[in-house]
């Protein structure tokens, strides 16, 4: 087996740039030097050894130098150009009009990059692998070798290596972000569209006797402990929400519970409440925020509660007008999943234990939970009547809602132009 770059005869070409000053010099190994000398009886074959020697070097030396300037002119632009690169459009399954590489142009992939590392890196240590072996012959011949382009093969080397790992490592890291990014955004639009082909389901249906799956209400006209709605899905981990409702009351004293939900360990995850002489509270994990609501007139009205995660901060809308906001209710707390959510009880464990003195007297319908605080704008158009906007956690549909006792039912709901306060 020859030696890398060898040619039979025992003549072997250094490794050189194209256009190099070493295209002309080359080395003879130092047990074929002996052959030379006794063709040329004026030199020594240790001279003509030590001659080789240091002939070679310096070609070497120059090449590396010349290599070194280019290697250094296209490490200074990385970072630069990286994100500069114009990007093609792909148009009829073939590619635009391509850049041309040269020897300090930035691949326009950042995979590239590596490569392009990578097969610097390889090509130095094909280098200074041949160093090696010229060293390695001349200690057996007895000549000296200077290790000055060696070692800084190596040191370049080392860099090389250092900017590849450095490399990799940011490219890793992006694309963790990326796909969490990613994941989050999936995740999203699932829901979205879950909501969307429930509702399309429940239109193709026809709704059964309203006249689409959302215009009906729940009619709960006794303060017993056995009349109550129950909405068939749960809530999932939440950090905010919104619940949006229409109501109509005119019990007293205090129109009762409209909405609970409760998981194990705590029935009072969310109520909504108004018992006694006491205004509307909303509870979060069994801490009070009251809320300057009034609704028992006799009259439909539009409420909304938004509430974060974030400092505890919440907001009550009647009527499409924000009328209080406060904070510090059940701060940092995440709404526990997997609770029951009963309509017109308050409950005492999960799903039961109703109380007939909390429970609500009148009609609900369009009770509807969102997973984030909706803004200002929403609420006002649904308040108003120029929109209606599902829930996209729990949507009010007539399949999504159970009626419980005798007396309880689900009607078809009033045009909601007929439902505003000054209809």
């Amino acid at each position: 087996m020859l030696p890398a770059g060898a040619r039979p005869g025992g003549r072997r070409e250094a490794l050189h740039l194209p256009g190099s000053s070493a295209q002309r010099r080359r080395q003879l190994p130092c047990d074929a030097v002996a052959r030379a000398e006794r063709r040329e009886p004026g030199r020594g074959a240790q001279e003509h050894c030590h001659a080789a020697a240091r002939d070679n070097f310096a070609a070497e030396r120059d090449d590396f130098q010349t290599a070194g300037h280019h290697q250094r002119a296209y490490h200074q632009v990385v970072p630069v150009r990286i994100n500069d690169e114009r990007q093609e459009i792909r148009k009829g399954g073939s590619w635009g009009k391509e850049k041309q590489n040269t020897m300090g142009d930035v691949p326009r992939d950042p995979n590239d990059t590596i490569d392009s590392l990578g097969k610097t890196m390889q090509g130095l240590k094909d280098r200074l692998e041949n160093l090696e072996q010229q060293q390695m012959r001349a200690n057996i011949s007895g000549a000296t070798f200077p290790s000055e382009l060696r070692d800084l093969l190596q040191r370049r080397l080392g860099e090389l290596e250092k900017q590849l790992l450095k490399k990799v490592s940011n490219l890793e890291e992006e694309k963790s972000m990326l796909s969490n990014a990613t994941a989050a955004y999936r995740l999203k639009t699932e829901s979205t569209l879950n909501a969307l082909v429930e509702r399309i389901s429940e239109l193709e249906k026809g709704g059964g006797d309203f006249k689409s799956p959302e215009q009906f209400k729940l009619s709960l006209p006794q303060r017993t402990n056995y009349l109550y709605g129950r909405i068939t899905k749960s809530l999932p981990e939440m950090y905010a929400f919104t619940l949006c409702m229409w109501i109509k009351s005119a019990a007293s004293p205090g129109i009762g519970t409209p909405f609970s939900y409760g998981v194990p360990g705590q029935a009072n995850e969310i109520v909504l409440i108004e018992w006694g002489n006491n205004p509307i509270e909303l509870l979060i994990n069994d801490k009070v925020a009251q809320l300057p609501l009034e609704v028992r007139d006799g009259r439909w009205h539009h409420i909304c509660i938004a509430w974060t995660t974030r400092d505890g901060q919440w907001d009550a809308y009647q009527d499409g007008e924000k009328l209080g906001t406060g904070d510090n209710l059940a701060a940092w707390h995440p709404i526990k999943p997997g609770g029951v959510i009963i309509l017109g009880q308050e409950q005492d464990v999960v799903g039961g234990r109703f109380d007939a003195g909390q429970a609500f007297v009148g009609e609900l319908s369009q009770v509807n939970v969102w997973d984030r605080v909706l803004k200002p704008f929403e609420i006002q158009s649904m308040a108003n009547c120029s929109s209606y906007i599902p829930g996209n956690v729990i949507s009010w549909l007539a399949s999504n809602v159970e009626v419980f006792g005798r007396g309880a039912f689900k009607r078809p709901l009033e045009m909601c132009l007929e439902r505003l306060p000054n209809a």
